[in-house]
């Protein structure tokens, strides 16, 4: 293998491989990174076997071949070379030693396998297909993946539900004590699917996306993955497997207090209370809604505080308690400068959504001493 590629988009594809190489595993070879040159083309490959990513890069082909190699050290060679370096060259021979040159610098990198043992990404046979953007998949993703688990044994609750009836997607996390539910029309109708993600998968393919309107991600479903395709890289993720919650139930449209309330102002409300909780500490921010007036208080080992927040409110007075990082989390990915909460009593799950509800946030109270 003989290749000259940019030092940059080098860089960046390296970046993006690295997101499937695990930080700890029994297996050395998922610690490589596959260079692999052919049929022209020049990709780099990782798979930590639950996600398998792809991408191609640009350069020159001197020669084909393909090698893996330790991906982190790697990436850290590239990384230091002198910052006025444009092109990198990268070769191997049959003494299974990779040789990389930058400016004035060169590498020997031994560091390196054969790509026999390596588990190449499975072929997925492109049928079941939605189209979305780069820019309304990220948003999706980041207004829904911090309410799922990281309980690894309430396996379905670490991912997201995906679920597509004509040209309606909805998607849906849950940890136990919240629901986040973002609905979305697409620009076809499509047949129905309803899946289950890893918020791994989620996480990371949001920090490739570039986030562009008129950029579109193809994502292809199968029976046991899901496979995104964008720019010049795939994603391919297994899904979880079983059933979704059945969250229809606990959807209420039943209120007996509506609020109108400046997200920011709220926001800001209680981000001050959170200095005084320590973490071993499950202190709730207590909410009081009187009139026109919201008022946040919260008692703790450091200190008490209490502020009123003016608001609109329509129905009964309530004073009602709240893990206060739960409220801050779904409050931060609105983007709507006033949200609508809508309670019905102290023991009752809270609602926050728009009109349409293009999003719904459900949050489970907690007890508390006056």
């Amino acid at each position: 293998m003989n290749i000259i590629c940019d030092k940059k988009e080098l860089l960046e594809g390296i970046n993006i491989v690295l997101k499937a190489i695990p930080g700890k595993t029994t297996m050395p070879i998922l610690e490589c990174m596959v260079i692999e040159v052919e049929a022209g083309s020049i990709k780099l490959i990782s798979n930590d076997l639950e996600m398998g990513i792809e991408t191609t890069i640009s350069g020159q082909i001197i020669e084909e071949g393909s090698v893996a190699v330790g991906a982190k050290l790697f990436y850290e060679a590239i990384r230091k070379l002198d910052s006025d370096v444009n092109e990198v060259k990268i070769q191997t021979d049959d003494t299974m030693i990779l040789k990389v040159s930058g400016g004035k610098t060169k590498y020997d990198i031994t560091d390196v396998k054969g790509t026999e043992e390596f588990p190449l990404l499975p072929t997925v046979v492109k049928e079941k297909r939605v189209t979305i953007s780069q820019f309304t998949l990220r948003n999706i993703i980041r207004q829904t993946v911090f309410s799922i688990s990281d309980n690894e044994n309430t396996k379905i609750m670490t991912g997201e539900l995906f679920e597509i009836k004509g040209d309606r997607l909805r998607v849906v996390s849950l940890d136990g004590h919240r629901i986040s539910i973002r609905k979305v029309q697409l620009k076809e109708s499509y047949d129905d699917i309803s899946v289950i993600i890893p918020g791994k998968t989620l996480i990371e393919i949001s920090k490739i996306l570039n986030g562009d309107l008129e950029d579109e991600v193809h994502i292809y479903f199968t029976e046991k993955h899901v496979l995104f395709e964008f720019d010049h890289t795939i994603l391919l993720s297994r899904l979880i497997e079983g059933e979704y919650y059945k969250i229809e139930k606990m959807l209420s449209s039943d209120y007996d207090t509506k609020v109108i309330v400046n997200k920011k102002d709220m926001l800001d409300t209680i981000d001050r209370t959170t200095f005084l909780i320590k973490e071993s500490e499950k202190k709730p921010v207590i909410i009081d809604i009187k009139d026109d007036v919201m008022k946040f208080s919260l008692n703790s080992a450091r200190g008490s505080m209490d502020e009123p927040v003016n608001i609109q409110k329509e129905g009964k007075d309530i004073m009602i308690g709240f893990n206060p990082k739960f409220l801050m989390e779904a409050l931060r990915v609105i983007d709507d400068d006033e949200v609508k909460i809508y309670l019905i009593n102290p023991k009752a799950p809270c609602f926050i959504k728009d009109d349409d509800e293009t999003y719904i946030y459900l949050i489970l109270p907690v007890n508390f001493m006056v």
